[in-house]
C-alpha cells in the first residue's frame, strides 16, 4: 500500500510503502491526529512522525496488485 503525506507551507510530500491495509492505515491515521502526532511504520520497518497540526493531506493507495506482461 503506498501512503504520501502532504505537509503544510512544504511543496514536497512524504511518500512510502506499507505493509497494513486501508482500513488499518485510515485507523492509524484517526488515533494519530486525534493524539497529535501521526505515526506510521514502512514496509522495511522505518517509522514516520508528523505533527498533526502540520498534516496537509494524506493520501492512502489503492489495494491492488501489479500486473505482470504488456498491455495491447
Amino acid at each position: 500500500m503506498e501512503i504520501r503525506i502532504g505537509i503544510r507551507d512544504n511543496g514536497r510530500d512524504i511518500g512510502f510503502e506499507t505493509e497494513l491495509g486501508a482500513k488499518e492505515i485510515a485507523e492509524q491515521v484517526k488515533s494519530g491526529l486525534a493524539a497529535g502526532v501521526l505515526e506510521l511504520t514502512d514496509s522495511k520497518g522505518r517509522s514516520y512522525l508528523v505533527p498533526a497540526g502540520s498534516v496537509a493531506y494524506i493520501e492512502i493507495g489503492a489495494e491492488e496488485t501489479r500486473r505482470v506482461g504488456f498491455l495491447a
